[in-house]
């Protein structure tokens, strides 16, 4: 599986960055997973649920099934953090992971940044940010696209990761 990240200090624009992302590949024929990593506890189930029942009194795993989709939630219960590399060995194979977050992981990624967030930029300190997707005018040893330019932020990657060379990147 292909890996690509979007990093960027809060407020900067990745999550929806992600959002389009994940819709622009797709649309391509490409199949596409997600990781996105929280600094801080979330929980993706609810009180008074049957799965949410099972894990409060102690299951280490719940595994909640339809025929819509399948959620295994797991319980740290003090372990540490499971590293990147295991999180993307869980999952099934796809065209291409894209990663939200994880700044000092190694994979190559894009930088999403906000002038209004005023943050300071992490690709001039970050080898493994190959781009930056900016809201303003910048002046980097990287490209820089529109942060809104999706496409072109798509075509960048995909031909990062060898999906898609130039000659066969898509126009939509």
């Amino acid at each position: 599986m292909k890996v690509y990240g979007v990093t960027g200090w809060k407020n900067a624009g990745k999550t929806g960055l992600m959002e389009r992302l994940v819709s622009e590949i797709t649309v391509r024929g490409f199949t596409v997973s997600t990781i996105k990593h929280a600094h801080h506890s979330f929980d993706v189930d609810q009180p008074g649920r049957d799965s949410y029942r099972h894990r409060v009194a102690g299951a280490s795993e719940v595994l909640l099934a339809s025929g819509q989709r399948v959620a295994l939630m797991q319980e740290l219960r003090g372990e540490p953090e499971p590293q990147l590399h295991d999180l993307l060995a869980r999952l099934s194979p796809v065209d291409l992971v894209l990663i939200e977050g994880y700044k000092q992981e190694n994979h190559p990624k894009i930088e999403a940044f906000r002038a209004v967030a005023g943050t300071q930029l992490i690709a001039p300190e970050n080898k493994t940010v190959r781009a930056v997707a900016s809201d303003t005018a910048l002046h980097l040893d990287v490209p820089v696209f529109d942060l809104n330019d999706t496409q072109a932020i798509a075509d960048f990657i995909l031909n990062e990761v060898a999906l898609a060379p130039l000659s066969d990147q898509h126009s939509n």
